[in-house]
């Protein structure tokens, strides 16, 4: 199996983790965004990563289809055994507006109509649901890690990387360690290695 990915782009990330902990054995292949090559865009067209390639012909085109996929072959810690309502909800709100604000406070000087922190409070807004739920416990959905931690956490330290400073002092303290042990985890360092 192959799997098209770009080292720094979170859902290429979090399809890396899952097939990392799921024990599936692909070959990973590092794209260049600014010359994707043809073998990854005849198998999908529309050219972002990751992309899967099974061995039986069928490609995989979205992360979170290729977690479920890598997890629905092994998943022995019980990552899918959360709260899948909790789950659907985080990752739907997630990849919906914290991904948007993300890109606009990444990118703020490509949205002028508005200034960097207005971008900045519209994350907020996520991260305070997640400080929220870290209140009751270490992971996102309970006591133990699951599919939200691992998909949600790329997009977490995209957010913390616009500005470490203020994310330093941020009133999220328990958004802090929790991405501050996932990027620290064995599973983030194995899978961000070059």
């Amino acid at each position: 199996m192959i799997l098209y990915s770009f080292r720094r782009c979170p859902y290429a990330m979090r399809a890396r983790m899952a097939l990392r902990y799921s024990g599936a054995a692909v070959e990973i292949r590092e794209v260049s965004l600014k010359a994707k090559p043809a073998d990854m865009l005849a198998a999908s067209p529309k050219g972002t990563v990751p992309v899967l390639l099974l061995d039986d012909g069928r490609v995989i085109d979205e992360s979170l289809d290729i977690m479920r996929w890598a997890l629905a072959r092994h998943d022995p810690d019980g990552w899918l055994q959360a709260d899948a309502e909790a789950m659907a909800t985080l990752l739907a709100d997630n990849d919906g507006r914290f991904k948007q604000a993300l890109n606009r406070y990444k990118y703020a000087e490509r949205h002028p109509e508005h200034p960097m922190t207005h971008y900045r409070d519209q994350g907020c807004e996520f991260l305070q649901v997640l400080e929220g739920r870290l209140e009751r416990g270490p992971w996102l959905c309970g006591d133990r890690m699951s599919l939200a931690d691992v998909a949600l956490a790329p997009f977490v330290r995209q957010f913390r990387g616009v500005d470490l400073a203020w994310f330093a002092q941020a009133p999220y303290p328990r958004v802090r360690e929790w991405i501050e042990a996932f990027i620290e985890s064995s599973l983030f360092t194995a899978i961000m290695a070059r």
